[in-house]
C-alpha cells in the first residue's frame, strides 16, 4: 500500500534529503516522538468539544441544533483554512513546501494556543460568540497542523511502512481524545461551583494553551530535517483534482470525520436518555472515554497489521499483547464486567479486522458496514444494548481516517502536498453533520432517531472502501 508519501520518481520531497530519511529511518526516532505529541494534543482538544456541548448547553440554554454550533466553528476552521491554503497553492506555490515543516508545526502551536486564551475572557463575559471564535482560532491553528504533521509523518521514513507510521500516530491522537473526557469532565462538570456558569472551563484551556506554547519551543530547539522540497514544487494549478479517487477521497473524508464527530458529540446527551442508560454528565463521560479509547485501540491493532514483519505471529503476538493491556486497564479501573464487554467488542473488532484480511481498502468497507449495523441498534433499540452498540463504533472507527487518507493520496505524485490540503479541508464534515443531526433531533423529539444522519455517512464509507478507492486519472497525469 503506498503511503502518504508519493512515489520517489516524481515526489517533490524525494530530494537528496528525502532519501537520506528512508534510507537511515532509525535515526529519526526521535523527530517522530516529537511531532506524534501534536497528534495528543489535537485529540485531546478535538474531543473538550464533546464535554464542552453538553456544559455550554446548559449555561446558555440552547436547542441541540445552536449547541452543535460548537463542531461547526471548531470544523468549519478546517474548511476555510484549508481552503485558502489550497488557493494560495494554486496560484503562489505550497507554502508549507516554502518555509519548511518546522516552520509550519510551530506557526500552527502559536495560533492555537491564542485560541485557548481566549476561553477566558469569552467566560467572563458569558459571550456564546466569544466562544464560538476561540473555538475557530484555536482550530485554525489546528488545520495548520494537520497539514504539517500527517505528510511530515510519511516522509520520516520508508515509504512502504508510512501508512503503519500513520496509524501509529492517529493511535496515540485517539489516546488524547480518550483521556480527555475523563481529565476535561472532571474539571468542567465536578469542579463547578453550584451555580452554573462557564467559569469551569478557564483553567483546562489556559492549561492547554501553555501546553501548547511548550511544544512549540521544544519544536523550535529541537534538531527536526527542515524539508522544503521547494525545488520541485508545482507552482500553480489544482493538478490533484484531476485525481478521480482523490475526489471521491476528499467526500469520504468529509463523510467519516462528519459521522465520527456527531456520534462522538452525541454520546452524552444519549446516555441521558431514561430509555438508554439514564446517566448524568459525569456518569456519561467515562463511556465517552470508551468511545474515543475503541479507536485509539482499533488503530494500534491497525499500526500493527500494516506494518511489515518478516514473522507474521509475532504481529498476532503483539495484537493479543494489546487486547490483553486493555483487559487488564479497563479491569482495574472499571472493574470485571466492563472489562467483559470491552474485551469482547474487542475481539470481534479484531475478527473483521481478519475478514479485511489487513488489505486497507477491504477493511474500511467492512468496518463501514460494521458501524451501519451498530447505528441500526443504537437508533431502534434500548437499554445496554443500544447504549454499547453507540459505544463500539469508536472500535470501528479506529483506521478510517489515516486509511482512507492514504488511499486517496496514493499515486499523486508532485501533487500530493495540494491533495493533503484538499484532505484536511474535507474534515469540514464534523462542523456540517453534527448540526444536522441536531436540527433532525429537534424536528423529529428524537436524539435516537436522529442517529439515521450519520449512518448515510458511513454508507458512503462502505462504497469508497469496496469502489470509490481504486487509483484512476480523469485526465492525463503529469
Amino acid at each position: 500500500m503506498a503511503g502518504i508519501s508519493p512515489s520517489p520518481k516524481t515526489s517533490p520531497r524525494s530530494s537528496s534529503a528525502d532519501k537520506n530519511m528512508t534510507s537511515s529511518g532509525a535515526s529519526y526516532t526521535g523527530p517522530l516522538v516529537i511531532v506524534t505529541m501534536l497528534f495528543f494534543m489535537w485529540g485531546f482538544i478535538t474531543c473538550m468539544n464533546d464535554i464542552l456541548i453538553p456544559k455550554l448547553q446548559e449555561v446558555f440554554t440552547l436547542q441541540n441544533w445552536q449547541a452543535m454550533l460548537i463542531q461547526t466553528a471548531f470544523f468549519g476552521a478546517y474548511f476555510i483554512i484549508s481552503f485558502l491554503y489550497f488557493i494560495f497553492s494554486v496560484t503562489k506555490g505550497d507554502p508549507i513546501m516554502k518555509i519548511g515543516y518546522k516552520n509550519g508545526i510551530i506557526i500552527g502551536l502559536v495560533v492555537a494556543a491564542i485560541g485557548c486564551t481566549l476561553f477566558y475572557p469569552a467566560a467572563d463575559y458569558h459571550s456564546y460568540g466569544l466562544f464560538l471564535l476561540a473555538l475557530f482560532i484555536l482550530a485554525s491553528g489546528i488545520t495548520v497542523l494537520q497539514i504539517t504533521a500527517n505528510p511530515y509523518v510519511a516522509i520520516l521514513g520508508p515509504p512502504e511502512t508510512s501508512s503503519s507510521r500513520m496509524n501509529l500516530t492517529q493511535a496515540v491522537n485517539s489516546f488524547g481524545t480518550t483521556i480527555a473526557p475523563i481529565i476535561g469532565g472532571y474539571l468542567i462538570f465536578e469542579q463547578v461551583s453550584t451555580t452554573v456558569s462557564a467559569d469551569s472551563v478557564k483553567l483546562p484551556y489556559i492549561g492547554l494553551a501553555a501546553a501548547l506554547l511548550l511544544i512549540a519551543v521544544l519544536i523550535k530547539v529541537a534538531k527536526l530535517p527542515g524539508l522544503t522540497g521547494e525545488e520541485n514544487n508545482p507552482s500553480s494549478g489544482a493538478g490533484a483534482l484531476q485525481y478521480r479517487h482523490l475526489v471521491l477521497g476528499i467526500i469520504c473524508i468529509f463523510m467519516y470525520v462528519g459521522g465520527e464527530v456527531t456520534v462522538g458529540s452525541s454520546i452524552i446527551n444519549y446516555l441521558k436518555l431514561p430509555h438508554i442508560a439514564g446517566l448524568d454528565e459525569a456518569e456519561a463521560k467515562h463511556f465517552l472515554a470508551f468511545y474515543w479509547g475503541g479507536a485509539m485501540i482499533g488503530r494500534f491493532f491497525g499500526a500493527v497489521a500494516l506494518a511489515q514483519f518478516k514473522n507474521n505471529s509475532l504481529k498476532y503476538i503483539i495484537m493479543a499483547v494489546i487486547g490483553l493491556v486493555t483487559f487488564l486497564t479497563v479491569y482495574g479501573i472499571y472493574g470485571i464486567d466492563q472489562a467483559i464487554i470491552i474485551i469482547g467488542l474487542v475481539a470481534v473488532n479484531f475478527i473483521v479486522l481478519l475478514l479485511g484480511r489487513f488489505i486497507p481498502n477491504r477493511t474500511v468497507g467492512l468496518y463501514a458496514t460494521s458501524v451501519i449495523i451498530l447505528l441500526l441498534i443504537g437508533t431502534f433499540a434500548q437499554g445496554r444494548l443500544a447504549m454499547w452498540s453507540i459505544i463500539a463504533i469508536g472500535l470501528f472507527n479506529s483506521i478510517m481516517f489515516p486509511t482512507i487518507f492514504d488511499l486517496a493520496i496514493k499515486g499523486l505524485g508532485v501533487h500530493t502536498s495540494q491533495g493533503s490540503s484538499l484532505l484536511v479541508m474535507a474534515i469540514v464534515g464534523g462542523a456540517i453533520i453534527p448540526p444536522l443531526q441536531g436540527l433532525f433531533a429537534d424536528i423529529t423529539g428524537s436524539l435516537q432517531l436522529s442517529f439515521l444522519i450519520p449512518m448515510a455517512c458511513y454508507a458512503y464509507i462502505l462504497y469508497y472502501g469496496f469502489i470509490g478507492y481504486k487509483p484512476k486519472a480523469s485526465s492525463q497525469t503529469a
